[in-house]
């Protein structure tokens, strides 16, 4: 073999090291594909948050509207209630304020009426 067979035997095995040495360098990097990108990510989790906390509002407004209406049912037994004793009390008045009761309690405590006649006291409305 002459000298310039070598050398390029030996040129010709440096360049398939170098491409082997090449091949082994580069590698396929396998670049994960994100399925979500960090912007989308953001823009859910703001959403997610944004979520819950018209929630939390609804929960909250929809508790205070019942017990409003609670209360309000509440007071309106009351009056119903008040209503009820104070229909009671004119009733009550009315019978206590007949002109035979007044006359028998006259009677019972030692008054004397004498050809007089026991009017009902009336309000004078203007």
């Amino acid at each position: 073999m002459s000298s310039q067979h070598a050398r390029v035997y030996y040129t010709h095995d440096q360049v398939k090291e170098q491409v082997e040495q090449q091949k082994v360098v580069r590698k396929k990097v396998k670049v994960q594909k994100r399925w979500v990108t960090r912007g989308e990510k953001v823009m859910y989790v703001i959403f997610a948050v944004m979520f819950l906390c018209i929630s939390a509002y609804m929960v909250s407004y929809s508790a205070s509207l019942d017990k409003l209406n609670r209360n309000i049912e509440s007071l309106s037994t009351q009056i119903q209630q008040q209503s009820k004793q104070n229909q009671n009390l004119a009733l009550k008045q009315k019978e206590l304020s007949k002109p035979e009761r007044i006359i028998e309690n006259a009677k019972k405590h030692g008054l004397k009426v004498q050809n007089t006649q026991v009017k009902q006291a009336t309000e004078i409305v203007e």
